[in-house]
């Protein structure tokens, strides 16, 4: 039975960031996922590192402040699926008065120092670019700054740092049962084939997101002292509404506001809802009801108008928040609470939380988990790159300049897709290659055997949905038959490495 001083379970972005903290200070962790990594929430996000401004409305400094001063060090640590954002706010006469609106602006420059991105400002929408696809009603408006992220990879590359650090991550393999013994804990684990398999933890990580309270009463058979509210967010793609590269954020006559953002480069991303929810985390959709708000609320600002039949893709997911007894969903806390069990061997349970504040998160719990384990390693993330992202003065464009020079016969195209998802490794992906003939077939229309070979040994990658949408979103791009061929592919592969293994 193999021992570690730390077991996390769960895959989502909570538990890749304790992974790789705690790795990284030289405790030997082992992870859990019973699907695919970032297969729920951490992949269903709007995809924002933001302070949240809509925060401020419900006095929640603190939690803003945090999240503005992570969204500095995140913006650094990973240039490549990290940039900024310029948000562009129509003013509705009839919705927050402007006065509120310019203090609360304010207030969002100035609660955490700023280092990389502009402040805010008034601006004409006569004289603005964002002015033109927006409805005459709109004359005036606000632009302030936050990032982009490509959320499921953010996952994926803290998986990778804290495998390199010693880690070992099990995908596809669901805790079923944990106990505790002799000052451990003993952890069954189930594989997809239905093996089983224990290990022994000095202290237990339950970062399983919205099955974090599940996990305590049923697979650990304890009472939890905190409980959480799953809220429903839900997202429309559509062909691109605009075409420059601002992004929006609308505020809506219930009081909520809704993103239209620059997606793919040929669509708008929209949302997001916040709905009550109490299925199944794991079989969650958007309905009819949330794809017709989202039109509606787009049409109240664009002369470009939009109907459930133009929707082109969808995704949803549930967002375990910290219950706070709020009166409705949207005004739920954002924030997050670490629970400590120390009636044995310590167990940590995650209750809540936003991508943005993952890292100081990870940082916290390892802080209360480390000395417990005789471990009194300094704290090392703030200033490390994730993987790819050590890039001189976090400078991507000049990254992808010096890609194009390296390797002049990638397609430019190519160039900067691999550059936005791998950054500096994609030397690894490229190899010796000198051509394009060298990466190998054309499974798909840029999409090279080299990558999928890349995907499955570097970073767990098992089927296309892996691929087309968590690792990439070539999805949105490629034929409606390419889940079919890149499935054919892996397929092909795990039986010539059967083959050989069997030789």
């Amino acid at each position: 039975m193999d021992v570690y001083d730390l077991m996390v379970i769960g895959g989502g972005i909570n538990g890749a960031g304790i992974a790789r903290d705690a790795a990284g200070r030289g405790l030997s962790v082992a992870l859990c996922e019973k699907d695919d990594l970032a297969s729920h929430t951490s992949s269903a996000s709007t995809k924002l590192i933001h302070g949240g401004l809509r925060y401020l409305e419900y006095y929640e400094f603190g939690l803003v402040r945090k999240a503005l001063q992570e969204r500095e060090v995140l913006l650094k640590a990973a240039p490549h699926i990290i940039w900024p954002l310029r948000f562009v706010m129509p003013h509705a006469r009839d919705q927050r008065p402007e006065w509120m609106i310019r203090a609360g602006l304010f207030l969002y420059d100035h609660l955490a120092k700023r280092e990389v991105l502009p402040g805010s400002e008034t601006v004409s929408f006569a004289k603005h670019p964002a002015g033109a696809p927006l409805k005459d009603a709109f004359k005036r408006g606000f632009v302030y700054s936050d990032g982009w992220v490509q959320d499921a990879r953010l996952v994926v590359l803290n998986a990778v740092d804290a495998a390199e650090h010693g880690a070992k991550i099990h995908t596809r393999t669901a805790c079923v049962a944990a106990r505790r013994d002799d000052g451990h804990w003993i952890v069954t684990l189930a594989r997809e084939d239905g093996s089983r398999f224990e290990v022994r933890a000095r202290a237990l990580v339950n970062a399983a997101g919205p099955w974090v309270q599940s996990l305590i009463e049923d697979k650990l058979a304890m009472p939890s002292s905190k409980s959480i509210r799953l809220v429903k967010g839900s997202h429309i793609v559509v062909k691109k509404l605009f075409d420059h590269p601002f992004a929006y954020i609308f505020q809506n006559p219930d009081k909520r506001i809704i993103f239209a953002i620059p997606y793919e480069k040929d669509f708008t991303l929209i949302g997001t809802t916040d709905v009550e929810y109490r299925g199944d985390p794991a079989r969650v959709a958007i309905d009819a009801q949330e794809i017709a708000y989202l039109c509606e609320m787009s049409n109240r600002y664009f002369h470009s108008q939009i109907a459930p039949a133009d929707v082109l893709s969808t995704y949803s997911g549930v967002r375990p928040l910290l219950d706070d007894a709020a009166d409705n969903a949207a005004s739920v806390t954002r924030d997050y609470a670490l629970e400590m069990d120390l009636a044995g061997a310590p167990l940590l349970s995650v209750f809540g939380g936003k991508i943005t504040t993952f890292r100081k998160l990870a940082e916290e719990a390892v802080d209360k988990l480390a000395p417990l384990l005789g471990n009194r390693k300094a704290t090392w993330t703030a200033d490390a790159p994730l993987p790819g992202g050590d890039m001189p003065g976090a400078d991507f464009g000049r990254f992808l300049q010096g890609l194009g020079q390296r390797c002049p016969w990638l397609p430019a195209a190519l160039a900067e897709r691999w550059a936005r998802a791998y950054g500096t490794r994609v030397g690894k992906l490229i190899g010796q290659a000198a051509s394009l003939a060298e990466l190998g077939e054309e499974v798909l229309p840029g999409l090279y055997a080299a990558e999928l070979e890349y995907l499955a040994e570097q970073e767990w990658a098992t089927r296309s949905e892996d691929i087309l949408w968590r690792r990439s979103k070539l999805k949105l791009h490629l034929p409606a038959n390419a889940a079919e061929v890149v499935d054919a592919w892996l397929a092909a592969r795990a039986q010539s490495r059967r083959e050989a293994l069997s030789a």
